[in-house]
């Protein structure tokens, strides 16, 4: 398995991840290898923005053409999966791992490593009937509900105790 640190390969104009040049093992400018990309939940404002429309056009154009099967009730799919803060951290997992095990300098197992070791568990994951997108269906989507968490931290330190009542 390869350890560098190659990007996904552009798909139809998509540009490598933020930071990354198309190969990897190119020195930056400075001499320097580049940044390993960032993971996407790490990221905001127009970094996430550009990042996700890479992730978007290889979803579209490399991902669902060659793995999405079709869409059942038991096999769902989401029309718009960005909406779902789980499918995009889980599908940008999976092209960070197809830009290293397929991309510049990878090993030629590679292909067979990121089937065995990241498609099948991540698309089982998106698929399940009770995943991120069950309720959705073709032409519809369903939001979903996030847990609800105690605001107090259980782990913080203890607060600090009422002040004595000038009554007592």
């Amino acid at each position: 398995m390869s350890t560098s640190q190659s990007t996904p390969p552009s798909v139809s104009g998509a540009a490598p991840p933020q930071g990354a040049p198309a190969d990897a093992s190119a020195p930056a400018s400075g001499g320097e290898p580049p940044a390993p990309p960032r993971f996407i939940l790490y990221l905001d404002g127009p970094a996430y923005a550009q990042t996700l429309r890479q992730l978007t056009l290889w979803t579209h154009h490399v991902l669902l053409p060659v793995y999405g099967r079709e869409v059942t009730s038991q096999s769902p799919w989401c029309p718009v999966w960005w909406e779902h803060p789980e499918a995009v951290a889980r599908l940008h997992g999976l092209w960070l791992a197809w830009g290293d095990l397929t991309g510049p300098g990878s090993d030629m197992t590679g292909p067979a490593v990121w089937h065995r070791d990241h498609l099948s568990s991540v698309m089982d994951t998106l698929r399940d009937p009770q995943g991120p997108f069950a309720g959705c269906k073709p032409g519809m989507h369903r939001p979903k509900a996030k847990p609800t968490v105690e605001t107090m931290d259980p782990f913080g330190p203890p607060p600090p105790p009422p002040p004595p009542s000038p009554w007592s």
